[in-house]
């Protein structure tokens, strides 16, 4: 959750709105306007409206008046893309009358006019620097902290589409802001502002003013239509001139366009009091909006002048890093206790399986790999033991082929030797030449628990099938004897 604080600078009146967001939900808190004339200087009419605004919030965003900014929209060849950023410092030069380093700007590439003429258009802003400094000044000595964003005329207002779900449409929409003394307009193609444009008349002298003012709408979507736009389809009114009496349905038969009031923007937790002076703060809420997610319009806190966050902002943030920080090591701790844990039971499987095998094959249960070590070398038993087996497969197939007389036809389908174990599924005559080949085979020197564990007869056969099994162990190979080496006689 984070609060955001917009403050609109009129050429009459400072206005500022609290906004508080969290995921996909925007609550508008409070707002705030002054009469400028009212108070000694411009600081103390922006402490007036944000003081109380800016203490808990996160961010701040104020706007230079468009009558001080210069927003061009420049048509520049793809292949100029890849050097964008050498390329448009000349191409903002040669539409201003001022030099380039006197001058902070920003840009934006717009989607909606891809030309496929193999150009496109950027839509820029620039300002004196000294401007743009001065306005952080304000702030700063108004509340003690700098702006995060500065924006610039009413390209700001787009921003309101984040609430405002109709501003991207595919069809062009005009916001005009509506002041005492100046009218800024900008217009909204899906979602992005095309143009901008700011007028030196407002609704201070309407009546009489008001064919004046219709006329400078009237040329500004005129100009808007030779640079190649679409008609409109709506404007939106904001601004404390919105609230002129019969503005909509003047405007309405003067620019043949239906013009009204901001629509009600998807904010939480509105009051019927807020609702009906939102249009008014139509631009602070903008600024706040921002602070938040994508901004759409430009940013002129760039360059030299780009905001730095310092010791302040991580002051704020100290009981929440803390938080994090604490977070994070009771986090690590958990796992660490965790891994721990599975690794000693880990540990404690291979040991008992360590010494299950040591007792099997060396003949000594152990747990210690420093002693199996010693076993398997050598070192921890006699020297002159011989740890291969007196007898091996090969040996029992031999003996089986020794006491099978001539006359018995004997077929092996199946051997196997596992650890001094056979068993053998063979196939003979009848159940006496199993027995006969048994009795030959307990005779043998290495042959010991000899049994015929089951004789079957063989489908669709006269023979007969039989399973013999015995242990092949000899007499060298039993605990507390040795194989006599080729010296021992």
């Amino acid at each position: 959750m984070a609060r955001l604080v917009g403050i609109d600078v009129g050429g009459t009146h400072v206005r500022a709105a609290l906004l508080r967001t969290s995921y996909r939900r925007v609550a508008l808190e409070a707002v705030s306007e002054v009469e400028i004339a009212t108070m000694p200087t411009l600081s103390d009419a922006v402490r007036a409206v944000s003081l109380g605004l800016a203490q808990h919030s996160e961010s701040i965003a104020i706007a230079v008046e468009g009558e001080s900014a210069f927003i061009q929209r420049v048509s520049l060849p793809k292949t100029a893309l890849r050097q964008l950023d050498e390329v448009l410092p000349y191409e903002v030069e040669a539409k201003v009358p001022v030099d380039i380093d006197e001058l902070v700007f920003d840009h934006r590439l717009l989607a909606a006019d891809q030309g496929a003429d193999g150009h496109v258009t950027a839509l820029t802003a620039a300002v004196r620097t000294a401007r743009v400094r001065e306005q952080i000044d304000v702030v700063r000595s108004a509340l003690g902290r700098e702006p995060e964003r500065i924006g610039c005329g009413a390209l700001p207002l787009v921003n309101l589409a984040q609430v405002l779900p109709a501003l991207e449409g595919d069809g062009p929409i005009g916001i005009v802001d509506l002041g005492a003394a100046r009218t800024e307009v900008v217009i909204v193609a899906k979602g992005e502002p095309v143009y901008g444009r700011t007028l030196s008349r407002g609704v201070a002298g309407l009546p009489e003013s008001a064919p004046a003012l219709s006329a400078e709408l009237r040329q500004t979507l005129t100009a808007w239509a030779a640079d190649g736009g679409s008609p409109l389809v709506a404007i939106h009114l904001v601004g404390g001139g919105a609230y002129a009496p019969g503005a909509e349905a003047y405007l309405t038969s003067e620019l043949g366009l239906r013009v009204g009031m901001l629509p009600a923007l998807n904010l939480e937790e509105l009051t019927a009091e807020q609702a009906e002076v939102v249009p008014r703060f139509g631009k602070a809420i903008a600024l706040a909006l921002s602070l938040q997610g994508r901004p759409q319009d430009l940013n002129l806190r760039q360059g030299e002048l780009s905001y730095q966050r310092g010791y302040g902002f991580l002051k704020e943030k100290v009981p929440l890093l803390s938080g994090l920080a604490a977070a994070i090591v009771i986090s690590f701790a958990f796992a660490s206790w965790a891994e721990y844990r599975a690794l000693d039971r880990e540990q404690q499987v291979l040991a008992g399986a360590l010494v299950r095998l040591s007792g099997e094959i060396l003949g000594e249960e152990t747990e210690d790999p420093a002693r199996v070590e010693e076993l398997l070398s050598g070192t921890g038993r006699r020297s002159d033991a011989d740890p291969m087996p007196h007898a091996d497969a090969f040996d029992a197939i031999v003996s089986i082929s020794s006491v099978i007389p001539n006359e018995i036809t004997h077929d092996i389908e199946e051997f196997d030797l596992h650890r001094g174990h056979v068993k053998i599924h063979g196939v003979l005559g009848s159940t006496d030449e199993a027995q006969t080949v048994a009795a030959g085979m307990r005779k043998q020197r290495c042959v010991e628990a000899l049994k015929i564990s089951k004789v079957t007869k063989a489908i669709n056969s006269e023979r007969h099938k039989y399973v013999l099994e015995f242990d092949l162990k000899c007499p060298e190979d039993k605990k507390g004897t040795k194989k006599k080496s080729d010296g021992d006689k």
